[in-house]
């Protein structure tokens, strides 16, 4: 098997050509992370269904077959349902499991699945290295390569001192018809809905979108597609993720991040980071736990780091200097996940889903 660059990901020029060195790396440096626990004989196939765009994350597991002669079997979300497709299937299945190891591209569906009793404790190798604010204390679920909530300003519709500072800001009339945000019933967008009604209580966050709705929102299908409008100019500004922000700067589109609610005493950066979990009763449990040792191991981090998709390393042995800033020089919004979780199904999704429509 040969690890390489699917040719879609052309667009990406100097960071592609970054990221693909990286990966050469990755392969002469050995199995990153996964502390030397080899491939059980007969034992070589591994299933996992991943949210991360297919960009990123199918060259890791490409590099990970090469490495351990293991046939990674991988399912991929798409833009418009994110992780809430894969956690979705993985319930379906739950009788008979066909996924091994679940990669996330946030948290809320993850922890929505343990609550369902769909995930079995593991224990990767590496993943003590991790803070314990990143590692579920039941052992179901493990936090890697963060992304960061972001406001992304187009700079030629609004001048340095009229950008928003907080989310709220997003609310007054002078951003009517002027926002674009992915439809927040999925992925991070959908992340960031239950951690602002965790956070807010439920009447403030009903509140806040309600006022994005009667402001004109524009609902798209993804981050993706928000970032790019505010990059084109069909808006001012949009809510969106660090690396669809950063995929509209390499492109060189004329716009700026902002970290909302960064102000002292303020509501802080929303900071969602990839989880792994692996699935009760799968197939090939030993060669999920390898699988995410690999995927945990800071070579990896260093290289989602510093390739297009600048996530924020979490492992503390990552000396890689990120593309975006972190929590040591942004607030982070002190979220509780679990409790986040826990609000979905009754309070935040059938909401969202009224104030927005399911389509």
């Amino acid at each position: 098997m040969q690890a390489t660059w699917p040719p879609h990901l052309d667009h990406h020029g100097g960071n592609r050509r970054w990221f693909l060195g990286k990966l050469s790396a990755l392969v002469a440096a050995g199995a990153a992370g996964c502390g030397g626990r080899g491939v059980t004989s007969g034992d070589d196939e591994v299933v996992v269904y991943t949210a991360l765009d297919r960009e990123f994350s199918e060259p890791l597991l490409r590099i990970y077959e090469k490495q351990k002669h293991v046939q990674v079997l991988a399912a991929y979300d798409v833009e418009s349902t994110k992780s809430f497709g894969l956690e979705r299937r993985i319930e379906v299945e739950a009788r008979a499991p066909g996924c091994d190891l679940f990669w996330n591209n946030e948290i809320l569906n993850t922890l929505r699945l343990k609550r369902k009793g769909l995930l079995s404790p593991f224990h990767p190798p590496g993943a003590e290295a991790f803070p314990a604010e990143y590692r579920d204390p039941d052992a179901t679920w493990y936090g890697f390569a963060a992304r960061a909530r972001v406001l992304l300003v187009n700079t030629n519709l609004v001048p340095e001192v009229e950008r928003p500072a907080y989310l709220h800001d997003l609310l007054q009339s002078r951003w009517k018809d002027r926002l674009a945000m992915a439809k927040p019933l999925f992925g991070t967008t959908g992340t960031q809905a239950a951690s602002l009604f965790a956070t807010l209580g439920e009447l403030e966050a009903k509140a806040f979108y309600q006022g994005l709705k009667q402001n004109g929102v524009l609902v798209l299908s993804g981050n993706r597609q928000a970032a790019a409008a505010a990059g084109s100019g069909r808006v001012a500004v949009a809510l969106t993720d660090t690396d669809d922000a950063l995929a509209e700067m390499d492109a060189g589109s004329p716009v700026t991040i902002i970290y909302p609610d960064r102000a002292p005493g303020a509501l802080g950066t929303l900071f969602i980071p990839n989880t792994l979990s692996r699935v009760k009763n799968s197939p090939h449990p030993a060669q999920a736990e390898a699988l995410a040792g690999f995927l945990l191991g800071p070579k990896v981090e260093a290289a989602l780091a510093q390739g297009a998709s600048g996530q924020i390393p979490l492992n503390p042995n990552v000396e890689t200097q990120p593309r975006i800033e972190t929590p040591r020089t942004v607030p982070a919004m002190a979220v509780n996940f679990d409790r986040a979780a826990e609000l979905w199904e009754p309070v935040v999704a059938p909401f969202l889903a009224n104030l927005f429509g399911t389509d």
